[in-house]
């Protein structure tokens, strides 16, 4: 067939053939736009997964890492001379001195949280707009269509 027999016959087609042949090819592209994007999200949950798992392993090993450290740089102090009892109360009193100074920062931060303004007017807007709204207006037909019942 040469270009020009299928010029005429693409000038052929019908209106009905031309939409239909354009829905298939529209509805091929966002199934391919979805695959894609499956594919994409795939890749990214799975390094998420191995990211999550990391710091996961990490956190377990910090902790794991915090009394030995604590008890080292309580018998480091000891080393220097302290009492053994005076060195862990300093390496415990080091330790709730940096749990208030973090509680302070948290208050602080928490202080400065306000309410979401925008979304809350955003919000109150709508409702005034949907609360003016009626409904429209649908003709009363004399003949009713009723569901049928089962006599179960």
């Amino acid at each position: 067939m040469s270009a020009v027999d299928q010029g005429a016959q693409g000038a052929e087609r019908t209106l009905g053939q031309l939409v239909a042949s354009a829905t298939a090819e529209m509805s091929a592209l966002v199934h391919d736009e979805i695959a894609l994007a499956k594919a994409e999200l795939r890749q990214d949950v799975k390094r998420v997964g191995i990211g999550a798992t990391a710091i996961g392993i990490a956190g377990v090993l910090g902790i794991f890492s915090l009394p030995v450290l604590s008890f080292a740089a309580a018998y480091g102090i000891h080393a220097l001379g302290l009492g053994l009892a005076w060195s862990f109360l300093i390496v415990g009193g080091a330790f709730l001195l940096l749990a208030g100074l973090l509680a302070l920062l948290a208050v602080s931060k928490f202080k400065k949280v306000k309410p979401p303004e925008r979304s809350i007017a955003s919000v109150k807007q709508t409702a005034a707009v949907v609360g003016t709204v009626k409904p429209h207006p649908r003709p009363v037909s004399d003949k009713a269509v009723g569901v049928a019942r089962s006599s179960s």
